[in-house]
């Protein structure tokens, strides 16, 4: 039954690794960029909920979700809308990836100077340290809630990406941006938008990771690394993936930490070497 329970855990911190990972496949599945800063926007994310939590008492901590996303979809847009379509135009693809392996650097010393370099974290009150038994298995409320809005969070994009216009638009800009363009589309416009949403799962991610533990501004570059092993254990070609990827590298990190508590990581880095090795595609990639 321990190793059961191990394994339930590992899925239920693989939500949240699922979240880590979802905008990173985002952007990089439509714009071909890869977010290096990545990191430290899931690590803005946690200290705006510190921030709005700290505010805002009398609001339960669950509800500064909605602002959150909010406000990561503002900041995504004009980001994009000021400085990375500008990169993206000049055709250069590490032009976008050096400017946001530069952005990482500004934001890092920036949440240093601006917050300091101690811990902090979100007291989520009773819901995060609540728990039930099933099955004679401990389960935690806030793991399961967290997984239920991954689960959420990734059928709403895929919904939103394969049943609206909007959607529409998004796919053919991403197949084919010259076209796109001809047929009246703007893929500037498209790209705000989808780095709009990018950055909101990725603040939303770094809220629910400030209620799960704390964190530092130099915690970006470790959030980085998981959402980027997410994305590539699970599968380029599918945002599921992300999830599959994620649930996959909890339970291998949870699994690692019974045989050593101190490499638990370790664990999840290896596998990561081993699908690479084995699966180059990825668990839910597409195969030709």
């Amino acid at each position: 039954m321990d190793w059961i329970a191990t394994i339930i855990n590992g899925a239920l911190l693989g939500g949240l690794y699922g979240l880590f990972g979802l905008g990173l496949a985002l952007v990089f599945g439509v714009m071909r960029v890869v977010n290096l800063a990545h990191g430290e926007f899931i690590v803005m994310g946690a200290y705006l909920g510190v921030f709005l939590v700290a505010s805002m008492p009398q609001v339960p901590p669950w509800l500064m979700i909605v602002p959150v996303a909010l406000a990561g979809y503002a900041l995504g847009w004009g980001l994009q809308h000021s400085v990375v379509n500008l990169a993206q135009r000049t055709g250069d693809p590490l032009t976008p990836l050096m400017l946001t392996f530069g952005l990482s650097v500004i934001l890092r010393n920036g949440m240093v100077e601006l917050f300091g370099a101690d811990s902090r974290a979100i007291d989520g009150g009773a819901l995060t340290s609540a728990g039930f038994d099933l099955f004679g298995l401990r389960l935690g409320v806030y793991p399961l809630l967290v997984l239920g809005l991954a689960i959420v969070l990734f059928g709403s994009l895929q919904w939103l990406l394969n049943r609206t216009e909007f959607g529409r638009v998004v796919r053919a800009t991403a197949d084919a941006p010259p076209v796109a363009r001809l047929m009246g589309v703007a893929p500037g416009r498209v790209f705000n938008r989808v780095m709009g949403l990018s950055l909101a799962f990725a603040l939303v991610a770094g809220f629910l990771l400030a209620q799960r533990t704390s964190f530092t501004p130099f915690s970006g570059a470790e959030r980085m690394l998981v959402a980027f092993e997410v994305v590539i254990i699970g599968g380029l070609g599918s945002f599921w993936g992300a999830l599959i990827g994620g649930v996959v590298l909890g339970i291998a990190q949870l699994v690692g930490q019974k045989f050593d508590p101190n490499a638990g990581p370790l664990y999840a880095h290896l596998l990561f070497v081993a699908t690479l090795v084995l699966l180059p595609k990825g668990l839910a990639g597409e195969r030709k």
